[in-house]
């Protein structure tokens, strides 16, 4: 690999010439941390950019999943400065007092002109003995890693056009609009849905495979009220005190659609008095007018569901929409010889339940040592990248069934209180064997650790190891689609999803998730979390005692290998 620095000649033509061991389009949070990643790692690093920082992007809210992808890439490439985003008081420490916290995942369905039913909410609040998560105000944690990465050695370009990739047998040749030449042995595209990479080889889908289908119109406000403060639910109704719906990221869930609040002012130490806000709607059902302005579009829906409509009394907005068509793409292929083209550039499906950036980090902790080891050896061959290709497509597939049949669900109570419980209940499972992983290698360096988990059969389903979880997966799926088709009534589905639920040995008891139906927030305190561990490794299934004992002992190994530091 070559070092970190620019390498500079002139072409035949004396055109500024560029050499490079990576190129990444695009300098977004995925691309900054993979050009930090490699250039910590010794390779040489081009990352360019049409646009500049500071700027506004979504994807603002955090999951388990990507806070422990966010600790995996930092132990396992050397970059510290990653764990500035693993909880509110170290982003709060680094990049300034202008995020929020995310304690939950709130839901509150709505129908049109009424006044929504205080039974008809639910929550999953984060397991805080697992991890924490954040509202990420990415203007300011877009530019910091940009910076994080011109430290560690990457080559920087904003306001840079790419108009010509050329690729050979021995790497990339990629243009620049004032005549400026990289030269590289590899590209990454992660600049997103208008991928030159995606344009020039004619990668996307069309159509799409995938079946979820929904535009968005999204914007920044000031003063939206906490919903805690305007629901006027009685006091036995609201969440616990411990966790308000203004400690999450709050989903209005519609027919075939949603709201989504999410708050900075959260957090005391807070100075940013911002909130996310967007309306997320099947665009079959709610065609994109063409005769109202997204503020009038927006102020209609507001109208027709009053609660959510309190929210916004005085509130205003900040910067201009962003109104889009159907936000669903996909693609027929992400990795070739000498390229990969990075998550979002490869496809997308919904904000909904946060799985952009955990789908992301998911996908460079897998690009990231296999362009390292290519670098090595200089083989690029696209065989060698098979596995992200199938992580790509899987992450899209799996988030596609889970969407859409929420999608589905929305407008019968009943089935999707089941739906939420089948997302929610193999989320502490997903987390834990990452976190897993991580605590082996940071006992014994081995890489192995990592490289294992890519042996799971189900790759890009949150739990990859799981059967049970698969097949639960499947049955929802195929279940909400005759619901959909009309074959089956919303009761008759959500009975067979809780029934489903109950008969799966691998879901916990001790969250509640085979609970009555009416237990509608769920908050995993560290007795629960206890109890859960307990329940792991004596009575869950093969593969849920397998995980618990092993996290277990990861835990006890970490313990005592504190009070041997110590």
């Amino acid at each position: 690999m070559s070092a970190t620095s620019e390498h500079v000649k002139e072409d035949p033509d004396s055109a500024k010439w560029i050499e490079c061991d990576v190129l990444i389009l695009g300098s977004g949070l995925s691309g900054s941390i993979m050009g930090s990643i490699l250039a910590r790692q010794g390779a040489n690093v081009a990352l360019i950019d049409a646009g500049q920082h500071p700027r506004f992007a979504v994807g603002e809210s955090q999951n388990p999943q990507l806070v422990e992808w966010l600790n995996i890439l930092a132990v396992r490439y050397d970059v510290p400065e990653i764990k500035h985003m693993l909880d509110i008081k170290a982003i709060s420490q680094h990049m300034g007092p202008h995020h929020g916290r995310k304690q939950s995942f709130g839901f509150v369905s709505h129908r049109p002109n009424q006044e929504p039913d205080p039974r008809e909410a639910t929550m999953f609040v984060i397991p805080k003995m697992l991890t924490e998560a954040v509202h990420l105000y990415r203007q300011d944690t877009d530019s910091y890693y940009l910076n994080v990465a011109a430290k560690y050695g990457c080559t920087l370009r904003q306001n840079w056009f790419a108009t010509d990739l050329d690729f050979d047998d021995d790497g990339v040749t990629v243009t620049g609009r004032n005549g400026e030449v990289f030269r590289a042995k590899y590209l990454i595209d992660a600049s997103g849905f208008r991928s030159p990479l995606a344009e020039k080889f004619d990668l996307r889908e069309k159509p799409s495979r995938l079946k979820h289908h929904a535009r968005s119109l999204f914007t920044h406000y000031i003063g939206v009220k906490p919903y805690d403060d305007v629901c006027n639910y009685p006091k036995d109704l609201l969440p616990p005190a411990e966790s308000p719906f203004h400690g999450g990221t709050l989903h209005h869930v519609i027919e075939r659609g949603w709201f989504w609040i999410i708050p900075f002012d959260n957090y005391k130490d807070s100075k940013n008095p911002l909130c996310s806000v967007g309306l997320t709607l099947d665009e079959r059902l709610y065609p994109k007018p063409t005769d109202m302005t997204p503020d009038e579009e927006f102020q209609h829906y507001l109208d027709m569901y009053p609660a959510v409509k309190r929210q916004f009394a005085g509130a205003k907005r900040v910067r201009e929409w962003v109104s889009t068509d159907r936000i669903q793409y996909s693609s027929k292929q992400t990795v070739g010889d000498r390229w990969c083209l990075m998550s979002h550039a490869s496809g997308f499906i919904d904000p909904l339940y946060s799985r952009g950036l955990s789908n992301t980090f998911e996908v460079v902790d897998a690009l990231a040592w296999r362009i390292l080891d290519a670098l090595k050896s200089n083989e690029f061959k696209a065989e060698d990248f098979e596995y992200v290709e199938r992580l790509e497509q899987g992450l899209l597939d799996y988030n596609d069934k889970i969407v859409n049949s929420s999608y589905i669900a929305f407008k019968h109570f009943r089935l999707w209180n089941a739906v939420f419980r089948v997302w929610a209940c193999f989320t502490t499972p997903a987390t834990m064997r990452q976190i897993m992983a991580r605590q082996n290698f940071e006992l014994d360096g081995d890489d192995r650790h990592f490289k294992d988990m890519e042996k799971a059969p189900y790759t890009g389903l949150w739990w990859p190891d799981s059967t049970a979880f698969k097949t639960l997966l499947d049955l929802t799926a195929e279940t909400c689609e005759k619901y959909e088709a009309g074959e089956i009534d919303g009761d008759k589905a959500a009975d067979i999803v809780f029934q489903a639920i109950n008969d799966c040995e691998s879901v916990n008891t001790p969250f509640g998730w085979k609970g009555p139906e009416d237990l509608r927030f769920f908050r995993a305190t560290t007795p629960t979390m206890m109890k859960f561990m307990w329940w792991a490794n004596t009575q869950g299934p093969d593969e849920i005692r397998d995980l618990g004992r092993a996290f277990l002992k990861g835990m006890i190994k970490q313990g005592t290998k504190g009070r041997k530091v110590a």
